[in-house]
C-alpha cells in the first residue's frame, strides 16, 4: 500500500507544480500585455502632442517660401534658406501656433522663435476647417519710403507706449535693426519683416530692455521668425518637473524641492541684484514706466556669469496700456480687475469699473519672489535685517502717499545691503 501511495502524492505535486507555473507564466504574460498597451498608449500621446505643438519644418518653409519670392528678407534669411547654417535643435513649444527651439547659427547658440497660423481642432466626421493663415506681410506697402516707414513706426510705439520724449531714439535703433544686410538701406522686404516684428509685443519689449542688458539679444530675423540668444540656466530658481508630474506634486513639495535646486547664495544674491536693477529700469524708465505682470520663476533666466536675463517679455507691460485695459473693465469686486497673473487694480464699487492704477508696484512683487529665495541659505548675520527689508518691500502699495520716495528708499537700502555682502567675492 505505501508503495502505491507513493506515485500518487508524486503526480499531486507534479500536477500542481505545472499548475503554478502555467499561473505564473499567464500572469506575467497578461502583465506584458497591459505594459506594452500603456506604453503604446503614453507613446501615441507624446507623439500626438509633439507632432501638434513642434511644427518647425512648417514654418520654415513657409518662411524660405515668402523669402524666395522677394516679400521678405532680413539678416537670418540667407542663413536659414540659403546656406542652411541656422538650425532649429530641440522643440520647446508649448502652443502650436508659437514655435519654438533651441539653435545654432554658426558659433552661436540660440532660441528660434516663429508664428504659425493656429490649428482648428474638429470633431470625428467633420470636414477640417483649413488653418489660419500666418500674416501676410503686406505692410508697408510698395513706393513707401523710408520717411513715411519711420513715421509709421513712431506712430506704432505710441499707439503702445504712449506720448513718450524718447521715442525717437528708439525709432532709429529699430531701422538699425531693419537693416539686415548692413547696406546702409532698408529695403521693402526688409521694412515688412520689421514691422512683422513690431506687431509681436515679445520682440518690442525686448528691444526696449535689451540695451541694459535685461533681456537675451536679438541675433537676427525672417519675416517674424526670428534668434535670441540662449540663456544658459532656466529657470530662475527650482526643478522643471515633466509634464505628466506635474499635477500629481502639491504645491508645497514642488516649493520645497524648488529651493534645493538654486546657486549658491553669494550667487543668488548677485542674480536678485539683477532683478532689482530690472525694477529699478522699468520704475519711470527712459521710455516710461512698465509693469511686471508675472514674475513667475520659469520668465527668468541667468547666464555663467550669474546676470539676471528676463526671458518671458511679454510679462513686461506699458502702465499705460494697463490703464486702458482696466478701465475698460466692468467689476463686482477687485478680484475682476486682474491683467495676467500679477497685475491688479481696484473695483469701484459707485461705478462699477475697474480703477487704472495699479495696488502693487513691481518691487513688491519682485521681492515676494525673492522672498524664500534669498532668506534660504542667508548668512546668519544677515538673515534677520533681510527679512525685516524683504517684508518692508512686500508692504508697498501702489496708490499710498509718498510712494516713489519710499519706493526709492527701500530699493537703494536692499541692494545695497546685498551689495555689502557679495562685493569682495569673485561672483561680484
Amino acid at each position: 500500500m505505501a508503495k502505491g501511495l507513493i506515485p500518487r502524492a508524486w503526480v499531486k505535486k507534479s500536477f500542481y507544480f505545472q499548475a503554478r507555473i502555467s499561473f505564473v507564466r499567464v500572469k506575467y504574460l497578461f502583465l506584458t500585455w497591459l505594459a506594452v498597451l500603456v506604453g503604446s498608449w503614453v507613446l501615441y500621446v507624446q507623439y500626438s502632442v509633439y507632432s501638434e505643438l513642434c511644427r518647425g519644418h512648417e514654418c520654415k518653409n513657409a518662411i524660405c517660401d515668402k523669402y524666395r519670392r522677394g516679400i521678405i528678407d532680413g539678416s537670418a534669411c540667407s542663413s536659414l534658406c540659403d546656406k542652411e547654417t541656422l538650425y532649429m535643435g530641440r522643440c520647446l513649444s508649448t502652443l502650436p501656433n508659437n514655435q519654438v527651439y533651441t539653435g545654432s547659427w554658426g558659433d552661436r547658440d540660440g532660441i528660434v522663435r516663429c508664428n504659425l497660423g493656429e490649428v482648428v481642432h474638429y470633431e470625428l466626421g467633420e470636414e477640417p476647417e483649413p488653418r489660419r493663415e500666418t500674416p501676410a506681410f503686406d505692410k508697408p506697402t510698395r513706393g513707401t519710403s523710408v520717411e513715411k516707414f519711420r513715421e509709421m513706426v513712431l506712430n506704432h510705439l505710441k499707439s503702445k507706449l504712449g506720448e513718450q520724449a524718447n521715442l525717437g531714439g528708439f525709432v532709429s535703433q529699430v531701422l538699425s535693426v531693419a537693416d539686415g544686410n548692413r547696406d546702409g538701406q532698408v529695403s521693402l522686404p526688409e521694412a515688412r519683416s520689421t514691422w512683422a516684428l513690431l506687431q509681436m509685443d515679445e520682440v518690442l519689449l525686448g528691444l526696449l530692455l535689451q540695451d541694459r542688458g535685461h533681456t537675451p539679444r536679438l541675433l537676427g530675423y525672417c519675416g517674424d521668425l526670428y534668434v535670441t540668444e540662449r540663456v544658459p540656466h532656466g529657470p530662475l530658481y527650482g526643478l522643471p518637473l515633466p509634464w505628466p508630474l506635474v499635477s500629481w506634486v502639491p504645491g508645497g513639495v514642488q516649493r520645497s524641492i524648488d529651493q534645493w535646486f538654486t546657486p549658491s547664495w553669494p550667487r543668488k544674491a548677485k542674480i536678485s541684484m539683477g532683478l532689482l536693477e530690472l525694477v529699478e529700469d522699468l520704475f519711470h524708465g527712459t521710455y516710461g514706466s512698465f509693469l511686471l505682470c508675472d514674475v513667475a520663476a520659469p520668465h527668468f533666466g541667468y547666464t555663467d556669469r550669474h546676470e539676471l536675463r528676463l526671458t518671458r517679455a511679454r510679462t513686461v507691460v506699458p502702465e499705460e496700456r494697463f490703464r486702458r485695459a482696466m478701465r475698460a473693465l466692468r467689476c463686482e469686486t477687485d478680484a475682476d480687475c486682474v491683467y495676467g497673473a500679477d497685475c491688479r487694480a481696484a473695483c469701484d464699487a459707485a461705478e462699477k469699473r475697474c480703477g487704472g492704477e495699479a495696488l502693487q508696484p513691481n518691487l513688491a512683487k519682485a521681492c515676494g519672489a525673492l522672498k524664500d529665495y534669498l532668506l534660504r541659505g542667508a548668512p546668519s548675520a544677515l538673515r534677520e535685517e533681510l527679512e525685516r527689508q524683504l517684508y518692508a518691500c512686500m508692504a508697498l502699495r501702489g496708490n499710498a502717499g509718498q510712494m516713489d520716495m519710499e519706493h526709492s528708499l527701500i530699493l537703494n537700502n536692499l541692494k545695497a545691503l546685498l551689495w555689502r555682502q557679495i562685493s569682495h567675492t569673485k561672483d561680484s
